[in-house]
């Protein structure tokens, strides 16, 4: 199309062109009151002339109407508008998300087991923070560092997809060695916001430091913790036992969460606790804390506008010409 990608800066001239269906009447007015008659008995007497450029005389009015339509386009303002859109993270967050991958992260009662369900989750979670760095902690008896805070998500993605349990780390729930992994590897951290992720399905039995310790150095770094208990109420199809092939037996064992701890963790550091007892509620729950901790981004976007009512103002200039041309040569004789 002709103004296609053109905007026009003042659409309201437009209305100028009714200026020329007017103008077609008060030339048919003009025309016809100009006209005169003669009535006489014969022809005979005459001799005509047989010429066509009589008949084409309105095409000089018609020059003139292009010629005023092409000016009220030229002024309605038509311009193209390229825009280049810039961001800036100006508030980043640094996020350390604690994974327990004691044995009872095996139990079926999320699907197809709570470590894997956790894993979707997680990914997603990771995906939707393009802006943010994360890091990954895994803990059971004992804790370490999986992955250090970094903004490269193929990394960290690739690093969750690898997190198993294994027997390499020593059995047990140790929340306090989790926790004081991950605020040490935020301790150092820049960003304004500092969070950690902590999530658990059991209860703090080994590890040599208190929760509660870890919890004081949070609150000392500025950073806030999000805990989740992981597990349904009541009874969950559990590894009991290994057999003799290796493979885990399968027993129902009541869900135990020390949900009081998780919480007071949770309220000293400004955080909040969450209890995931199925998918579906494990998926809300990273979707609020995604919502809670919003990244601040500057965007920047630069117009270039380039006018384009020259090339009317141009034809509109030479319709006139054109005009005023035929009018003193090849029309002479019929205006």
């Amino acid at each position: 199309m002709m103004f296609e990608g053109i905007e026009f800066l003042n659409k309201e001239l437009f209305w100028l062109l009714l200026l020329l269906p007017l103008a077609i009447i008060w030339y048919v007015f003009k025309f016809q009151k100009q006209t005169a008659e003669l009535k006489i008995s014969s022809l005979k007497g005459f001799k005509a002339t047989p010429s066509i450029l009589p008949k084409f005389r309105h095409f000089l009015f018609l020059l003139r109407l292009l010629a005023l339509a092409a000016l009220i386009t030229a002024i309605a303002r038509p311009r193209t508008v390229d825009v280049s859109t810039k961001t800036k993270t100006t508030r980043g967050i640094d996020i350390v998300m604690a994974i327990d991958v004691s044995a009872s992260m095996l139990a079926r009662d999320l699907k197809p087991n709570r470590l894997e369900a956790l894993k979707e989750v997680a990914a997603e979670f990771i995906k939707g923070r393009p802006n943010d760095r994360i890091g990954l902690v895994e803990y059971a008896g004992e804790s370490y560092t999986k992955t250090p805070i970094t903004s490269d998500k193929a990394i960290v993605l690739r690093s969750l997809d690898d997190i198993q349990y294994n027997t390499i780390i020593e059995g047990g729930t140790a929340i306090g060695m989790g926790l004081a992994t991950s605020v040490n590897r935020l301790k150092d951290s820049k960003a304004i916001s500092k969070v950690i992720i902590l999530l658990t399905d059991g209860v703090n039995n080994t590890g040599f430091i208190d929760p509660k310790i870890a919890s004081e150095l949070a609150v000392e770094y500025g950073i806030k913790v999000y805990t989740i208990g992981l597990g349904t109420n009541g009874m969950a199809l559990s590894p009991i036992g290994i057999k003799s092939n290796r493979q885990f037996q399968y027993g129902r064992v009541q869900v135990e969460i020390d949900e009081e701890l998780l919480k007071e963790i949770a309220d000293a550091t400004g955080g909040k606790y969450f209890r995931a007892t199925n998918n579906q509620k494990l998926a809300e729950i990273y979707e609020e804390i995604n919502k809670l901790e919003k990244t601040e981004i500057e965007e920047f976007k630069y117009y270039n506008y380039e006018e384009k009512y020259r090339p009317l103002v141009i034809l509109a200039g030479l319709l006139l010409c054109l005009e005023l041309l035929m009018r003193v040569t090849i029309f002479r004789s019929f205006i």
